[in-house]
């Protein structure tokens, strides 16, 4: 699975009962060879990922692809991640943990 992969799996399994209310553009920074900036934004129920840059994102989340891969499959919790210093965030707090509440499941279900 690539990165490409992941976040289209994140648009398909997007759980649009769970976002209601949810207004927001969370930017992703991954380094490494096969990484490059993703924008997910959610709003009105809705999800759409788009390679590249956003202005203001609400959250924006950085962190080397292999270690995003291994979250993804499950192999690195986010909080640990987070307390190693490999997960690094900035903006609001709040919607960065509502990600993680609506992808939870991403990479576990096929």
């Amino acid at each position: 699975m690539n990165v490409a992969d992941i976040f289209d799996e994140m648009v398909r399994l997007f759980p649009a009962e769970k976002a209601t209310g949810l207004r927001a553009r969370f930017l992703f920074r991954l380094g490494g060879e096969q990484g490059g900036d993703w924008t997910i934004t959610i709003a009105d129920q809705t999800c759409s990922v788009t390679p590249g840059l956003t202005e203001k994102p609400d959250v924006t989340i950085s962190m080397d692809i292999t270690d995003f891969l291994k979250m993804v499959r499950g192999e690195l919790p986010p909080v640990v991640a987070f307390m190693q210093g490999k997960l690094k965030l900035q903006g609001d707090m709040d919607k960065a943990m509502k990600l993680q509440e609506l992808f939870a499941s991403i990479g576990t279900e096929r």
